[in-house]
């Protein structure tokens, strides 16, 4: 879209703003410009194609806006408050003003960043209570949240397979660098004889129900401790990443307080979803999917090296990072389930 920086520029003015901020800040990711304008947040898709993600045409870019605020107002209903139109008429731009729609953006209310559960575990303002607060909430979300035959189908030996082994294929650039050769050789070793030998098991996760419409990228980032708890910015944009067994999405979150050296804290959440669901069956798959959730991570961290636009610096940053989510992921691969 050849407007796009001109309309970027025009969204950094607060006077196009309903509530006219005193000033509104830009902060990007691969998908999305993301504007912070004072008590709210506007979230603009990038018009690209990822593979796994398609947000070239303006309807597509509409469409999962209000996909990712339908979603997400299962877990954090108070912040998601709609689909906002960014408007155009005689050059000047405007928010749900008049003229015609040339973008929309998911409005939301800003989240306070010092609740964020990723900012509690670096200050070590987290605590045993909070971490089962949330995994009460998530076991009352996976009773209610959506399956069916074709959800149900994400939990079969087949797709899991073509899971795991997408995250080896699209690892292979990077062994070497990221991960040993000896260490890629050894989870996959690890992730192939646990499919084989626990198949019946998998089957019967299916049987039972415990492949749900999930939130699927469950880290300590997208949980935030204000009025209550808030589990924001859920998958919107491919069924396949949030589709799954729901002891991969708890898995998600223990893996994640394991990286950040809590393994106290990981080892209550999951006693706590245990107490709550009544799960017991989940204790026999929770280091299999830690290791899965652990390479994922440390494989999106390698794709950041491919980045020209980040520093060395910083690559250097996302080195160390990668290599230790690797390790993490290693470690589950002991019989006793090594954690940090």
């Amino acid at each position: 879209m050849p407007q796009f920086p001109e309309l970027i520029q025009a969204l950094l003015d607060p006077r196009i703003y309903p509530d006219s901020p005193p000033k509104v800040e830009l902060v990007q990711t691969q998908m999305s410009f993301i504007f912070l304008a004072g008590d709210y947040v506007y979230k603009v898709k990038k018009p690209v194609n990822l593979g796994y993600l398609d947000y070239t045409t303006l309807e597509k870019r509409r469409f999962y806006c209000q996909r990712e605020v339908e979603l997400n107002r299962r877990l954090c209903p108070e912040a998601y408050l709609g689909v906002v139109a960014i408007a155009r008429q005689a050059g000047r731009v405007s928010i749900n003003g008049s003229g015609r729609p040339v973008e929309y953006a998911v409005k939301m209310r800003r989240l306070p960043q010092e609740a964020m559960l990723d900012v509690r575990l670096a200050r070590n303002q987290a605590t045993p209570e909070m971490l089962a607060a949330v995994a009460q909430k998530l076991a009352r979300f996976h009773e209610k949240a959506e399956t069916n035959a074709a959800i149900s189908a994400f939990g079969d030996l087949n797709a899991i397979s073509q899971n795991t082994a997408e995250n080896f294929n699209q690892t292979g650039k990077y062994v070497g660098t990221t991960i040993s050769p000896e260490k890629c050789e050894h989870i996959r070793s690890f992730t192939e004889n646990f499919l084989v030998q626990n198949a019946p098991l998998f089957r019967r996760r299916v049987s039972e129900g415990r492949i749900r419409d999930c939130h699927g990228d469950l880290h300590a980032a997208h949980v935030c401790f204000g009025n209550g708890i808030c589990i924001y910015d859920c998958i919107e944009f491919n069924d396949r990443f949030r589709y799954g067994d729901v002891a991969s999405e708890v898995a998600f979150l223990a893996m994640d307080l394991d990286h950040y050296r809590r393994a106290d804290l990981s080892q209550h959440f999951v006693n706590a979803y245990l107490t709550a669901s009544g799960d017991t069956e989940l204790k026999t798959l929770l280091n299999f999917y830690k290791c899965y959730r652990a390479y994922v991570r440390g494989k999106v961290e390698g794709f950041k090296l491919d980045d020209p636009y980040i520093s060395e610096a910083e690559k250097k940053k996302i080195l160390a990072v990668a290599r230790d989510y690797f390790a993490l992921a290693d470690s589950y691969t002991a019989p006793e389930g090594v954690k940090k």
